[in-house]
């Protein structure tokens, strides 16, 4: 079975949960794209303490 093969003109966007700019597909994503939802660290910090209680 053939692997999926992405060139830089068609890799996968998602946009980011935190800030709402689009992100592409990186390779350290590889095994966890679906889980993905945030840009960068920073995004994810963010992300977290909007959602923090309090």
């Amino acid at each position: 079975m053939p692997e999926k093969r992405y060139t830089k003109s068609n890799l996968p966007e998602k946009i980011c949960a935190a800030c709402g700019r689009p992100f592409a597909w990186r390779k350290k994503w590889e095994r966890d794209w679906d889980n993905v939802k945030t840009c960068s660290e920073r995004c994810k910090g963010d992300l977290r303490r909007k959602n923090r209680p309090g």
